[in-house]
């Protein structure tokens, strides 16, 4: 099972007849009409007055019938379903259409959603457990959170056009650097939990992969083991949880690898580890230590007791608990292990004028470097999440911060003398940050209490509850919780008579832990604490990111496609945002409803009867997905069943999942047109039939291709005794025309943040849910602290139930408002987009990779090898591009020295046709190149993109002018974008490192 009430095969809802659903399920009588969508006008005139105006799919698809009728004039066919007859294989096509209810009206979505989140309890949560309520600036709530120039950018793999973006996240990097105590940390993991993961397989690798023995302290986060537990099972690394204060590392020091320890720990008390740490180093193993941001503004920091790496959750620098995320993992090290940290780095280095530039430092991270031999599969981050938890400490400052952090240790310890008052033991007496372990005999009788005052508690135990207090607790909050612990017939204990006994100069934890470094000294940290000085601060940096505010960004394999102001409203309700992921079940009965229902129609979409909503990216559905096909295995008896086939043109995370899963990658060769070699994989699926684990398929293929012979190459492995694994990042290509199932698979991942319209946010927020058949289902991850997964469930893969929650209401809502019928055009014409602009540019390019008909799917690849000679590579034309006014295609991939470009169904014609006359025109300026009118190597494309200092430069000594430089098409002149640097030196950044923000020093120095 998915969710804490049972999955079931279609929800209550969807079984309804289709007239009875709206009129019941919004509550008020409505016309049903089909909905109406701009390329097929469904509307019948007779009703047109009546219908709903606000219909969905009209807002979401981008062009109108007119358009798209010149769209296949130019493809030469008369009808979508014409091109798509030439498109896909009959084959795979579906016999039928799905069987999800009609798009929904936004205005009635909403009003349903709010109902549904209504069912919802907020209970004034004290739970902890990596978790507590936070006070979210308004000022970045709305220009962040709820911004579209924020949530809709790339990930900034084009350091030109995301200096913004990128500052922001060189100042989280500062942020987590200062605090932790560490020279380096990168733009954050995905959670704390498998934050903990990566830190046990660095301090694997240090050991040069031969130690296998990894200590967790027994009072680490309980999900944090168990993510921990289930990460390491694939490459049998031992996980002993054990009191570390009394284990004796000297006697394992010839296995042991590393040590977790928690700081505060679970249970609130804050340990000196100073000698602990040297007895681990002392016995050649790394120390790993999973901390709170807030608590160390008071606290010594784990870099100044000798710590390798820290890392931890910075959930509560700003960010709502959303029901488990999304979330900001830190992630920090000494500085000997900077090349073998997971994730995003953002470094510092020099444009082409040599001013400073932000770019992604070590950009080819670990996973398509070494493939099969990687130890992470991390493809994305939380950069939405960690721009969030950067712009509050940058608006607090480095004494707001401890003043938060200070009022809410003071608050703790007025808890703590009124719960001593009360009679209760604290079990971490003299030893708390903000979280006390209180021994109360019976746990279930203060925890009915403190439920019948609208408050959770944590049931540590039998006889023991925890609370933890954050910076929301209001004085009269804090009195409510005093009363619940106040036993009948006792003098009632107010908090005004407990502050009187605070003494002001005391502390609540070991007096050498106090912390007297600096921190956030910077003068970034130091100059926006007024709302209009922030404001200003995060529009400067906006306005130096390109996002899909300004133009389409087309880039291939990777679906940016609208994120609609509907589908993203419900995310910051109270109902979704200020749920604890660890809440009773019988609070978030509206979240239940809301996931079973998504659950249903991912099941219908892709022909699956199973579903977790569990990975929080499309790497951590690769993983969970080949993990429940291992377990699987295993539970039939064919544990040697480890090997996968892995195509060469495979995303790289591919292999790099097959090898966290513990199977071994075998490659499978591509034929000259990009396809599957059929006659390789079979000759390979029987040479390893008696260890066959698994195949991965991307389809389309990565080459954008409709294979034919997809269904072939599943009963290949399947015939030898393996199973499919389909990857669905080009899921978008699929959805009412095919489904996974159908095709032959057995499991595949869904990229949520692609196909189902969750915004990319800068380089992350993800969800990469997986649906797999019924034999698959009760592999199911699962958890520790919530029951989901199925009976046989692995272990979990990420640190909350269900990933991050607080964003599964927009891919919610875009399927109720899309419907069946909303959700196959939005395919058709996606295909569509794609083969029109391949038919365009083909007549400037080479296109890769058509099928016999001359189509591809939803996504196509320019050829820019034959231009490599005349100097011009496909990092010139995607810089070049900027000049435009556009983000780059996919770079040099699949294929090196490539453009990969996937229009999506979002985008209007004219948006299409404005980036094909932007292609046109640089193959222009390319033939003047190749004609010798201008020089090679010295070039608009070579020197692109042209910032405004370079352009106001009182030299210009270039072969062209700077109006061609600057204004190559006359839409231009209105509508410019401007790179707010010139070309990054990529190399320059890579050999002199500077993850942290420059001193004002140096950039007094460069303006020099």
């Amino acid at each position: 099972m998915l969710s804490r009430i049972a999955i079931r095969s279609k929800s209550a809802v969807a079984r309804l007849p289709t007239q009875r659903l709206v009129t019941q399920q919004f509550r008020q009588p409505i016309i049903v009409t089909k909905p109406f969508v701009r390329f097929q006008h469904t509307t019948k005139p007779a009703l047109a007055k009546l219908a709903p105006l606000d219909t969905f799919p009209r807002r979401h698809l981008g062009s109108e019938s007119n358009e798209v009728k010149s769209m296949l004039n130019q493809l030469g066919v008369k009808s979508i379903d014409e091109m798509l007859a030439k498109t896909i294989p009959s084959a795979i096509r579906s016999p039928k259409p799905l069987s999800i209810p009609e798009g929904v009206p936004e205005r009635q979505l909403l009003a349903r959603l709010k109902d549904i989140a209504s069912k919802n309890k907020i209970n004034r949560s004290y739970i902890g457990q990596g978790y507590t309520d936070t006070i979210v600036p308004n000022v970045i709530l709305r220009n962040i959170l709820e911004n579209p120039a924020w949530y809709t950018q790339y990930t900034p793999y084009q350091p030109e056009i995301a200096q913004g973006r990128l500052e922001s996240l060189l100042n989280y990097q500062t942020m987590i650097t200062d605090l932790t105590g560490m020279p380096i940390a990168n733009a954050s993991l995905l959670d704390e939990g498998t934050a903990a993961a990566e830190a046990m397989l660095m301090a694997w690798q240090a050991g040069r992969r031969k130690k296998n023995l990894f200590v967790v302290d027994e009072n680490c986060h309980p999900q944090t083991i168990a993510c921990l537990k289930t990460r390491a099972e694939s490459f049998n690394i031992e996980v002993v949880v054990a009191d570390t204060f009394h284990y004796n590392f000297a006697e394992n020091k010839k296995n042991l690898c590393g040590v977790l320890l928690q700081y505060p720990d679970t249970r609130g008390s804050v340990k000196d580890y100073e000698e602990l740490t040297a007895s681990v180093h002392a016995a050649g193993g790394q120390v790993a230590v999973a901390t709170d941001l807030m608590a160390l503004t008071l606290l010594k920091s784990p870099g100044e007791f000798g710590a390798d790496m820290a890392l931890g959750n910075s959930q509560r620098f700003g960010v709502p608990m959303g029901f488990g995320g999304p979330h900001a993992a830190f992630f920090a090290c000494k500085d000997e292990h900077k090349r073998r940290m997971p994730g995003r780095l953002i470094g510092v280095s020099k444009d082409a004028d040599g001013n400073h530039a932000y770019r992604l430092a070590l950009q080819t991270r670990e996973q398509h470097i070494r493939r099969e031999k990687a130890t992470s599969n991390i493809c994305t981050a939380q950069a939405l999440l960690a721009n969030m938890s950067a712009m509050y400490a940058v608006y607090h400052g480095p004494e707001g911060v401890k003043a938060i952090a200070q009022r809410i240790n003071n608050l703790t310890a007025v808890l703590a003398e009124g719960v001593r008052k009360a009679g209760y033991t604290i079990e971490n007496d003299g030893n708390f940050f903000d979280t006390l372990a209180i021994k109360v005999g019976n746990s279930s009788h203060i925890l009915n209490k403190a439920s019948a005052a609208g408050i959770n508690l944590r049931a540590i135990d039998n006889g023991t509850v925890g609370v933890t207090l954050d910076e929301a607790v209001t004085q009269q909050e804090l009195g409510k919780l005093i009363d619940v612990f106040q036993k009948e017939g006792a003098p009632a204990v107010t908090v005004e008579e407990l502050s009187s006994v605070l003494d002001a100069k005391s502390v609540t934890f070991p007096g050498q832990l106090k912390r007297t470094s600096s921190y956030l000294q910077h003068p970034v940290f130091n100059s926006y604490h007024s709302e209009t000085e922030m404001l200003r601060y995060i529009h400067h940096l906006e306005s130096k990111d390109l996002s899909l505010v300004h133009s389409m960004i087309a880039l291939g394999s990777c679906t940016m496609k609208l994120n609609a102001t509907s589908e993203m409203i419900p995310v910051t309700w109270p109902e979704f945002s200020n749920i604890h992921p660890f809440a009773p079940i019988e609070q978030t009965e509206g979240y239940v409803t809301m996931l079973d229902e998504l659950a249903d129609d991912l099941k219908e979409i892709t022909g699956f009867e199973g579903v977790s909503l569990q990975p929080n990216s499309g790497a951590q559905g690769e993983y969970a997905g080949l993990r429940v096909i291992r377990a699987y295995h295993h539970a039939r008896g064919d544990t040697q069943r480890n090997v996968c086939l892995i195509p060469i043109s495979a995303h790289g995370t591919n292999p790099a999942s097959a090898a966290m899963s513990g199977m071994d990658v075998v490659i499978v060769q591509c034929d000259n047109d990009g396809n599957l070699d059929m006659e390789d994989l079979k000759a390979k699926a029987k040479k390893h039939k008696d260890k066959l684990a698994a195949v991965m398929i991307t389809y389309p293929s990565t080459f954008g291709m409709f294979e034919a012979g997809v269904s072939e190459a599943c009963k290949v492995v399947h015939e030898n005794g393996g199973l499919v694994y389909l990857d669905g990042a080009n899921l978008n290509a699929q959805i009412g025309l095919t489904k996974p199932a159908e095709i032959g698979a057995d499991v595949c991942h869904m990229n949520l943040h692609k196909t189902f319209c969750i915004p990319h946010g800068g380089g992350g927020p993800g969800m990469g849910p997986i649906a797999c058949t019924k034999e698959l289902e009760p592999y199911l991850p699962g958890h520790p602290v919530i029951a989901c997964g199925g009976q046989n469930a692995i272990g979990p893969v990420s640190a909350a139930p269900y990933g991050s929650a607080s964003i599964l209401p927009i891919s919610w809502a875009y399927i109720k408002m899309m419907g069946g019928e909303g959700l196959t055009q939005s395919t058709k014409l996606a295909i569509l987009n794609a083969n029109y602009m391949a038919s365009r540019l083909g007549e400037h390019y080479e296109i890769l990779y058509t099928n016999e008909n001359g189509m591809c799917g939803h996504e196509f690849i320019v050829d820019i090898r034959p231009f490599v000679d005349n100097g011009i590579e496909a990092i010139d034309v995607a810089k070049r591009l900027q000049d435009y006014g556009f983000h780059s295609p996919t770079m040099s991939w699949p294929v090196t020295n490539t453009l990969m470009i996937e229009p999506t169904e979002s985008e209007s014609k004219a948006e299409l046709d404005r980036f094909c006359d932007a292609m046109i025109a640089i193959r222009g300026e390319i033939q003047q190149v190749i004609d010798g009118k201008l020089p090679k190597g010295d070039n608009m494309l070579n020197s692109a993109p042209h910032s405004i200092k370079t352009l106001m430069a009182d030299k210009w000594d270039r072969p062209y002018s700077r109006e061609v430089a600057a204004f190559p098409m006359p839409y231009l002149r209105e509508k410019k974008f401007w790179p707010s640097v010139s070309r990054v030196d990529d190399a320059y950044g890579d050999r002199n490192l500077m993850c942290t923000c420059p001193s004002p020093e140096e950039y007094m120095e460069e303006n020099n």
